[in-house]
């Protein structure tokens, strides 16, 4: 009989019973409509590899991963070629998390994996509200004649949720007819009080990493000059300590990109700040 020990390959500092843990972490490899450069796939198996680069203690924060009582469930297994059936994967193990009365943590992959997560969610709440940092607006009704796109995938959780209860951050690329409706509907954040108007609402935060600046975050599907800093990420997730979280994907990191490994290591930083207000 072997008897180790054996290197862990869950995320760093999580709860390894399910049963007993608030959050539960889900890795989601799924890149299956991207439309510039692919990889995202392979980012949840970096990240978690990374994670033991960190210290579980967060100094932003002042509290450690064990405070946040997370469990690591590992990556979903998705049909390969076929988007609805991936998304009704998603949709099932989000609805099982909410069931047992506990959060989601997704890790992907694209930014279409939160679409599924807000259909499981909403059957939870009816006072969802989504806070949305990205490049990109996201809001388009189809890309390229497919309506299940990652270009697309706020406007449909809009359909769900209602445009009055999004909220944006780090736009900076789109079409003028999304920065028409980001204006009719006041999405956009441009300061921290302008979330205020969502403080009574149950709060699901996605981060698409691109919203932090190339010289930051270089490995990633469609990096997009003039972002954030990582600080002022940080500074937006501070603020958010005080609202109703109750849910958060990150999405998009395509680690391959960055040889270096520094993008990998920025994304699991920006996961373990974001544990921290869950």
């Amino acid at each position: 009989m072997l008897t180790g020990p054996f290197l862990d390959r869950n995320w760093m500092g999580q709860n390894p019973d399910y049963e007993t843990s608030k959050i539960v972490m889900l890795g989601l490899p799924f890149d299956g409509t991207v439309s510039y450069r692919p990889g995202s796939r392979f980012a949840p198996e970096q990240i978690r590899l990374a994670s033991w680069g960190l210290e579980e203690y967060s100094p932003y924060f002042d509290k450690h991963l064990e405070d946040v009582n997370f469990h690591d469930a590992g990556d979903l297994e998705f049909p390969l070629g076929n988007t609805y059936k991936t998304l009704d994967v998603i949709e099932r193990n989000v609805e099982d998390i909410y069931c047992d009365g506990k959060k989601v943590f997704g890790i992907g992959g694209e930014h279409l994996v939160t679409l599924p997560e807000i259909k499981a969610i909403s059957k939870f709440y009816d006072n969802l509200a989504i806070i949305h940092f990205d490049a990109h607006t996201d809001l388009r009704e189809e890309y390229l004649g497919e309506e299940m796109s990652h270009s697309a995938v706020i406007r449909h959780c809009t359909n769900i949720i209602g445009p009055q209860n999004l909220k944006q951050v780090g736009i900076r690329s789109g079409m003028k007819e999304e920065f028409e409706f980001m204006k009719i509907h006041n999405t956009l954040a441009e300061k921290f009080e302008d979330l205020d108007i969502l403080k009574n609402k149950k709060i699901f935060v996605t981060v698409d990493l691109d919203v932090l600046d190339p010289s930051v975050m270089s490995g990633t599907g469609t990096p997009e000059a003039g972002g954030l800093s990582f600080k002022e990420l940080i500074d937006w997730f501070k603020y958010l300590k005080d609202f109703e979280v109750i849910g958060a994907d990150v999405v998009e990191l395509a680690p391959d990109y960055d040889t270096s490994g520094v993008s990998t290591a920025v994304a699991t930083k920006v996961i373990r700040e974001l544990l921290m207000i869950l």
